[in-house]
């Protein structure tokens, strides 16, 4: 079985981590908390935005929580973006939406992390690979992503 990407960048960094493969396609995001012994809160969305010209930021969010565009502008000083294209997402990460991760790229990038992520002890991502995801602690999630910015991105 192919090894993915976001693996790869871990074990080069020596970052203890399990490899969890769907037995089914995943067709929502209870059904993959479920399925890897989770809560939906455990379970990391990557989000790429489009800034302005070429610019792009990944977002890591947790749980089914959503992105406030109020705050993530007011962040970012962008008066303007968008959720990235099908197209962008593959061109930018080298990952299929439903696979990113914001380990393993073929370029660097700004990555905020919702603080929501950082809440639960274990928690799991996207591997590069659909239907697989990565499981490690968080607190290894930010050992090896270094320079990420982590604030809140939720309304309260």
């Amino acid at each position: 079985m192919e090894i993915p990407p976001a693996s790869l960048a871990l074990e080069k960094l020596g970052i203890p981590h399990q490899i969890f493969r769907h037995e089914n396609p995943v067709t929502s995001f209870e059904q993959a908390a479920k399925e890897r012994g989770q809560r939906a809160a455990q379970i990391v969305r990557s989000i790429l935005f489009r800034l302005t010209g070429e610019e792009f930021v990944m977002v890591l969010i947790a749980g089914s929580a959503q992105v406030s565009w109020k705050i993530l502008r007011r962040y970012l000083g962008s008066s303007r973006m968008t959720m990235a294209t099908e197209e962008e997402v593959l061109a930018v990460t080298g990952y299929r939406i439903g696979a990113v991760s914001p380990l393993g790229l073929p370029n660097p990038l700004r990555v905020l992390v919702d603080e929501s992520v950082l809440r639960e002890e274990e928690i799991s991502i996207g591997s590069g690979i659909r239907n697989t995801a990565i499981i490690l602690k968080s607190a290894d999630l930010q050992q090896a992503l270094k320079n990420i910015e982590i604030l809140s991105l939720v309304e309260t």
